[in-house]
């Protein structure tokens, strides 16, 4: 008789999940269609210490899902086929309350989709929160170093994307990113190229909080920030913590964008701790003579300094 854990390591392998844990690609479908039905159950076949990338491609629908990523899950590259049509959402917001603690959830654990892991990469993707207008409702929360995004759309309201993780590197290219009040917000730096920033009813585009020992937060490149709301009623940016810092270059403003541009939300001394700045900027929201005296208006020579190399410390997200 084959000893007991021979007989173990056996069923292990032979079991569905251990099968797909072996696969390089595996496919969500609501329908059945795939390797699985939800997107939890697939990010929850990712093997821990994953050091391969591993592709789960979702099948356009909507899934209505509160999502974990964990931090050992990594090399994961969730795929949509169309971002319009693959839709992961969730409606918790900050002050609903947890059951099992009696209070409230609080803005990170409102988030709809949160990604704890490292070399994670999304294509084709909508990270949406539907709780709509009710204060802060997070539609993804990303905490991971080397995390990237193209072609994918961030829906909600206040606190739509949180760039949580301290020190991390994210990269947006172009995706459609939405909100209201601080609706970009965290501490991580983060490049965003040939993106559209869509500030819904007024407020403010970013709220980072750059630690005070990181040189790069956030760089928009080539970006177009604007919407619908009434003109001048959006604010470039306002710190969250001192040392917040966000930088603008040839970027495409609208409207909505309030002649001073930026704020200091509220205390004297963020004007000289929180670094903003721009590079000509266009378009109606563009006024840098009428921008507050502490932001900065860059030269092309300290421009050039802003390449997405630098600001991501060497890292090369993949194709």
């Amino acid at each position: 008789m084959r000893p007991f854990s021979t007989l173990l390591a056996g069923l292990l392998l032979a079991s569905p999940l251990a099968c797909h844990a072996q696969k390089s690609r595996l496919v969500v479908a609501a329908d059945g269609s795939g390797d699985f039905r939800t997107v939890q159950a697939a990010f929850d076949a990712v093997p821990d210490g994953n050091a391969t990338w591993l592709t789960i491609v979702v099948k356009p629908g909507t899934y209505k899902e509160k999502l974990t990523l964990t931090k050992g899950k990594t090399h994961v590259r969730l795929v949509g086929e169309d971002a319009a049509r693959t839709i992961l959402t969730f409606d918790d917001f900050n002050q609903r309350i947890d059951p099992a603690t009696g209070k409230n959830i609080g803005t990170t654990g409102s988030a709809s989709t949160h990604l704890y892991a490292d070399d994670f990469a999304a294509d084709n993707i909508t990270f949406a929160n539907s709780a709509g207008p009710v204060g802060q409702a997070v539609a993804c929360w990303v905490s991971g170093d080397r995390n990237s995004f193209r072609h994918c759309r961030f829906l909600g309201c206040q606190d739509t994307l949180y760039t949580y993780g301290y020190g991390s590197r994210q990269l947006y290219e172009d995706c459609y990113i939405e909100g209201t009040v601080d609706f970009i917000f965290g501490s991580s730096t983060a490049w965003f190229e040939n993106c559209q920033v869509v500030g819904k009813t007024g407020g403010f585009f970013t709220a980072a909080s750059t630690p005070d020992t990181t040189r790069y937060g956030y760089v928009f490149y080539r970006c177009r920030l604007g919407g619908e709301a009434p003109a001048g009623s959006f604010a470039l940016g306002r710190p969250w913590r001192p040392y917040a810092k966000t930088v603008l270059l040839d970027c495409q403003l609208g409207a909505v964008v309030r002649p001073g541009g930026w704020d200091e939300w509220g205390k004297e001394t963020n004007k000289q701790t929180a670094y903003y700045a721009e590079y000509q900027s266009t378009g109606p929201g563009a006024a840098p003579g009428a921008r507050v005296p502490w932001s900065h208006q860059l030269t092309k020579a300290e421009a050039t300094a802003y390449t997405r190399a630098a600001v991501l410390r060497g890292w090369q997200p993949p194709k």
